[in-house]
């Protein structure tokens, strides 16, 4: 088993621990097989690591040759590990994350469609189907976000044809703190949709608590503080959403929100839902059915 390295605590000492190639592939491939290789045709656990091909392993069993990105949401990536790295370091573990462009300018990419593309996988990778429930009390409410199509305007721009979209959002009520949160872009406004999110997204055992429940005046007090800021963000560092990927963007907002009291940490997890994640092209992500 591969003892990975301390966690990183600042962008500082991340650069000098994952500064090439080999220190992000060696770190992944801890994270991809804490307990050993394992192949993924016949299960075996014995390979060995060619030389002449980079990060390659050959199982010792049925002789398939297998890269440490293989079957990963990194599968066929051109970008090299250090970029994978640093993108997801910034995205999961600073503020208010970073955008296409901003990426794009920070690491010299040669188009936004690649910059737009690693984000996009980093966020899929971000909404992991294994993660708990929300539990004990919860305070559910909606609100209207605005958003955009692929060829509107910026916000700000002097755009004022900008559509909305219904959100719901859900927040654990801790004593005086908030704790985990969800947020979905709801197909309408119906009961049956908030039913289907409750469902999906709360714990059998948890209680909803929403803005029209009796004697609540001020039920919704803490998800709409959580609205406020998502809503900041999507301004402040993405001049709006589109609409078509809106859930993806819900799904970084949140990752980075549960995470935030214990950020250093947020990375390696990352990392492990990149590495599980099975592979996701381009045209998955834009394809009409693709759901982003």
């Amino acid at each position: 088993m591969l003892e990975l390295p301390d966690l990183p605590r600042s962008l500082t000492e991340f650069e000098q621990r994952f500064g090439d190639e080999d220190a992000c592939a060696e770190y992944l491939v801890g994270v991809r097989w804490p307990d050993g290789f394992v192949c993924p045709g016949c299960g075996g656990g014995k390979a060995w690591r060619l030389e002449s091909k980079s990060w390659i392993y050959e199982c010792a069993h049925c002789g398939r040759q297998t890269s440490v990105t293989a079957g990963t949401i990194m599968h066929h990536s051109k970008l090299p590990l250090t970029t994978w790295f640093w993108a997801a370091y910034v995205m999961a573990t600073q503020p208010n994350g970073i955008s296409a462009l901003q990426l794009q300018r920070e690491l010299s990419l040669g188009s936004y469609k690649t910059a737009w593309l690693l984000c996009t996988k980093l966020r899929r990778a971000m909404a992991a189907p294994s993660r708990n429930l929300l539990s004990g009390l919860v305070e559910v409410d909606k609100t209207e976000i605005s958003c955009r199509s692929k060829h509107d305007r910026a916000a700000g721009s002097g755009s004022s044809d900008l559509g909305k979209l219904v959100v719901v959002g859900a927040v654990e009520v801790q004593d005086l703190r908030l704790g985990r949160i969800r947020l979905s872009a709801m197909p309408d406004d119906s009961a049956v949709s908030l039913r289907a999110f409750l469902v999906s997204n709360l714990a059998p055992d948890a209680t909803a608590q929403t803005s029209g429940a009796s004697g609540a005046h001020n039920a919704s007090a803490r998800v709409q503080r959580i609205f406020s800021d998502l809503k900041v963000w999507a301004l402040s560092v993405h001049h709006g959403l589109r609409r078509r990927h809106l859930q993806s963007y819900f799904d970084e907002f949140v990752y980075r929100f549960n995470c935030r009291r214990n950020r250093h940490a947020a990375f390696p997890a990352l990392l492990g839902f990149v590495a599980g994640h099975p592979p996701t092209t381009y045209g998955m992500l834009v394809s009409p059915g693709a759901k982003v």
